[in-house]
């Protein structure tokens, strides 16, 4: 298997790591968006979140809540953006959540595109069939 983060697990590429067990290693990303961008990803491959056990996911969130503490009393950051990517998007097919400290002015924006938004009601009609 040639993949990135498999390979970084492994040790065969360099990475700054900030936390590592027996289930996850988390370390800075290379292309940070903020100070302390992070990722983190479990030590067995998995392609998506669809495929990660729900006790590995649990073992994940409990993590970033200890990290997140960390982070804003190291950094000073005063939210946290958490994303994940499902197919469209997802450039590596190794799970990975994408840990983002977030700062007052940092300049992230979330756009979305207005003219293709259905209404809510409409939405929540398609959802709940």
């Amino acid at each position: 298997m040639d993949c990135l983060f498999c390979k970084i697990i492994k040790k065969e590429i360099p990475s700054e790591i900030i936390f590592e067990d027996d289930k996850v290693l988390v370390f800075l990303d290379i292309n940070p968006t903020t100070n302390g961008d992070t990722l983190i990803i479990p030590k067995k491959h998995f392609k998506d979140i669809l495929e990660v056990p729900d006790e590995l996911l649990v073992h994940i969130n409990k993590l970033t809540k200890k990290l997140y503490q960390i982070y804003q009393k190291k950094l000073n950051c005063i939210g946290l953006t958490l994303s994940t990517n499902l197919d469209y998007g997802q450039e590596i097919k190794h799970f990975h959540i994408h840990f983002i400290p977030r700062y007052e002015n940092d300049e992230i924006k979330h756009f979305s595109n207005k003219e293709i938004l259905k209404d809510l009601k409409e939405i929540k009609k398609l959802l709940k069939k």
